[in-house]
């Protein structure tokens, strides 16, 4: 590569970009996906500087189509390109997909590849004990870097958006609107561990956002639970019963151990190796 690299500057001075390691990138994307014809539309929408760090960045064939086809739906910058690979997006969701309720699954089953099991909101300057009201303020504050985290396609409506049922008023944390799913989307806040009860809570608000808020075009509210810790199982059992089309997330204000990601990944498909072979 250096030999033709100095053939290139010598007859063709006015040219650049030509440089031994940029020919030896450029050979190794060839090489790359060559084989690969699916995956030609989605390295053409692409600057060559996002295709560099997928290419240098990720290992394996899988999770390098994984952050191109996200790249090319949610219009990613160079730099949310590499904060999500810094966040291990592609380990958090081949190890945890989102946990959805079955009426949810049901009625809109898109939302399973809209929604997080996990949001990373490590931009936010919060201390190690913070409140819900601490939380809810700094997401507004930083919103546009966590609308960055939910996906393109959300649009904010409100905070501490007012619910009128009877005689009462209700408040709900934060209410968007999702314009693929069409539907509004109700985010409730927990500072704690996930609890059965509060998707009863969650549930009430997304009756009266039905009954009192959506537009007639417009499909049923979804509700996201987004508590800061939560246990799998009581998650399922909470879910499995109730009608109402809803998620449990949890938030992290720090970025992931990615070495520890990466060795339960690896393990992972160690499993499903074993599974396909048995």
């Amino acid at each position: 590569m250096g030999q033709l690299a100095l053939y290139i500057q010598r007859h063709q001075p006015g040219i650049r970009g030509f440089s031994s390691q940029n020919l030896w990138r450029t050979r190794q994307f060839f090489e790359t996906y060559r084989a690969k014809p699916k995956l030609s539309p989605l390295v053409r929408e692409l600057p060559w500087s996002h295709n560099l760090v997928i290419l240098t960045r990720c290992k394996k064939p899988e999770e390098r189509e994984f952050y191109l086809r996200l790249a090319v739906k949610q219009k990613w910058s160079r730099r949310e390109l590499e904060r999500q690979l810094n966040g291990s997006l592609f380990e958090r969701t081949v190890l945890s997909p989102p946990k959805v309720s079955k009426a949810l699954a049901k009625l809109l089953p898109a939302a399973e590849t809209v929604f997080k099991d996990t949001y990373l909101v490590d931009f936010l300057d919060l201390p190690e004990k913070h409140s819900e009201a601490d939380l809810q303020k700094s997401l507004v504050v930083d919103l546009k870097k966590f609308l960055l985290e939910l996906g393109r396609d959300f649009s904010f409506v409100g905070e501490n958006y007012l619910l009128q049922v009877g005689n009462r008023d209700f408040r709900l944390d934060l209410l968007f609107y999702h314009r693929e799913l069409q539907c509004l989307v109700a985010f409730e806040l927990k500072v704690d561990e996930f609890q059965p009860e509060h998707i009863g809570q969650l549930a009430f608000y997304l009756e009266a956002l039905d009954r009192n808020v959506r537009k007639p075009n417009e499909k049923p509210s979804i509700g996201v639970l987004l508590c800061a810790s939560k246990e799998h199982e009581v998650v399922e059992y909470a879910l499995s019963r109730t009608l109402s089309p809803a998620l449990v997330a949890e938030y992290q204000t720090r970025l992931p151990e990615k070495k520890l990601l990466q060795r339960k990944l690896a393990e992972f498909y160690e499993l499903e190796t074993k599974k396909d072979g048995a």
